[in-house]
C-alpha cells in the first residue's frame, strides 16, 4: 500500500471499501487535493494559470474544491464548455475541438470566454463571430515535434495527425488578418510525460512560431503534463514557463487533465466466478474493461491491483476479465499470495481518471456507483445507476 496508486489507504478506509456493494468508484479527496496543492505551487511559483481538462475527469461534485486552486475548465466542445461554465462559475472556460458545428458555436459563445480553433479554414470561419463577442481567440499548432514511442494513437504529431496547424498550412492558409484575429497560440503533445519532453517540444515550437508570439497574449502549452507524479520534475518546468513569459511578456497556461486526480480514486470490484483451465487460472469479475475502464482496452495499460504482482511473482496468477460478451474484456494477469475464490474483493488504483467520463453500458452493463472518501475518511454516495440509465440512452 506503500505504491502511490494505493498510498492514501489505511487498514480504516480499506474496511469501509471493502463493505461497498460493487463495482463502484471511489474518489479519493484527501489524494485530489494533495495533487491540487502541487499544482497550486506550480501556478504561485512560475504566474501560469493551470485548467482542469475536463475529458479526463469530470465529477462536478468535487468542483468547487478543485476550483479552489485552478484557474478554471478546458473543455472538448459545447457540453464540457456548458459543464465547465456551469458547476465552476466565475472561472474561466477554454475549450478546443477539432471542428465546430454551425447549430452550436451561438451556444458554445455563451459558455466559454477563450476558443481555440483547429485550423485556419475554422478560424476564418468562426473567429470573427468569436471575436466580435469579446472572446480570446486563438489556434491550435501542430510542431512536428513527437516524444510518444508507444501510443500513436495518442499521439498527436504522429505523421497523420488531425491535430493542429503545421507551419507549411500557416505558410499557405494564414493571412494578415487571420493573425492580427489571433490572442494566443496552443500546443498539446504530451500524454502522461515529463518535463524534458515538454523543453524540447518548446524548442521546436519556437523555432517555427516563436516570432508570432510577440503579436500574442498567450501560449496555451496544452495537457499530458503528469505534474503530480513522484518523478516530475517542477522546476524543469517552471523554468519552461518563465521562459516564455519573460521573453514573450505573455501568460502561459496549462491544462493537465491526469495531474489533476492522478491516483485519486479506485475501482472496488468483486470475483464473481474463477475457471481453472487446464493452463490457466481466470478470475471474472463484476467490473469490465470495456464498460468500466476503457482505457485498458484502448491504451492498451495494465492497470495497478492492490495486494498483487506480475504474472508468476505470487504464488497464484489469474487472468482477470468481465462479465461481458466481448472476448477481449481483459484486463491482465495478476499474481496473489492467497488463491482468489467467488467472492474475493480486489481495490484497483488509479481509477478517478478516463474512467467515469468514459464508461459505456455495452452488453446491458450496469455503471457502477460513485461515492466520495472524504479527506476525514469517511464515505459517502455520490451517484448511483440503474435501469433507466441504460434504457434512457437507446429509445423514446
Amino acid at each position: 500500500m506503500n505504491t502511490p496508486q494505493f498510498r492514501g489507504l489505511d487498514n480504516n478506509k480499506l474496511n469501509k471499501l471493502y463493505g461497498l456493494n460493487t463495482p463502484c468508484y471511489v474518489i479519493d479527496e484527501a489524494r485530489l487535493i494533495a495533487n491540487l496543492e502541487v499544482l497550486k505551487r506550480v501556478e504561485d511559483e512560475s504566474g501560469c494559470k493551470i485548467l482542469l481538462a475536463q475529458k479526463a475527469f469530470s465529477n462536478y461534485d468535487m468542483y468547487p474544491v478543485i476550483s479552489e486552486y485552478l484557474a478554471g475548465t478546458e473543455a472538448s466542445g459545447l457540453y464540457e464548455a456548458r459543464l465547465g461554465a456551469t458547476r465552476m462559475p466565475g472561472k474561466e472556460v477554454h475549450v478546443f475541438c477539432g471542428a465546430y458545428k454551425n447549430n452550436e458555436f451561438e451556444e458554445l459563445l455563451q459558455y466559454a470566454d477563450h476558443i481555440v480553433f483547429n485550423s485556419p479554414a475554422q478560424l476564418k470561419k468562426f473567429g470573427p463571430e468569436a471575436k466580435k463577442t469579446g472572446k480570446s481567440i486563438g489556434l491550435r499548432i501542430n510542431p512536428e515535434f513527437s516524444t510518444q514511442e508507444d501510443h500513436e494513437i495518442y499521439d498527436p504529431c504522429s505523421e497523420k495527425s488531425r491535430l493542429g496547424t503545421t507551419y507549411y498550412e500557416w505558410q499557405k492558409d494564414m493571412d494578415e488578418e487571420s493573425i492580427a484575429m489571433l490572442d494566443g497560440l496552443h500546443f498539446h503533445t504530451l500524454c502522461e510525460q515529463n518535463s524534458d519532453d515538454l523543453a524540447k517540444t518548446l524548442d521546436a515550437f519556437l523555432v517555427d512560431f516563436g516570432q508570432y508570439l510577440p503579436k500574442m497574449k498567450w501560449l496555451n502549452m496544452g495537457g499530458g503534463h503528469h505534474i503530480t507524479r513522484d518523478d516530475y520534475d517542477i522546476d524543469l518546468l517552471k523554468q519552461c514557463i518563465a521562459r516564455v513569459k519573460e521573453q514573450y511578456d505573455i501568460e502561459v497556461y496549462l491544462e493537465p487533465g491526469e495531474a489533476i486526480a492522478l491516483n485519486a480514486g479506485y475501482l472496488i470490484t468483486s470475483v464473481l466466478d474463477v475457471v481453472n483451465k487446464k493452463n490457466i487460472n481466470i478470475g471474472i469479475l463484476d467490473m469490465s474493461a470495456a464498460c468500466h475502464t476503457p482505457d485498458v482496452i484502448e491504451m492498451p495499460y495494465r492497470p495497478p491491483l492492490m495486494n498483487s504482482a506480475d504474472e508468476g511473482e505470487k504464488k497464484y496468477t489469474y487472468l482477470l476479465g468481465g462479465p461481458s460478451c466481448l472476448s477481449g474484456d481483459v484486463i491482465g494477469s495478476y499474481s496473489f499470495d492467497e488463491p482468489l475464490i467467488e467472492g474475493s474483493m480486489l481495490v484497483f488504483g488509479d481509477m478517478a481518471i478516463y474512467s467515469m467520463c468514459k464508461n459505456n453500458t455495452f452488453n446491458g452493463m450496469p455503471l457502477p456507483s460513485i461515492y466520495l472518501l472524504d479527506k476525514d475518511g469517511e464515505i459517502s454516495l455520490i451517484k448511483s445507476f440503474g435501469y433507466n440509465d441504460f434504457e434512457y440512452r437507446l429509445g423514446s
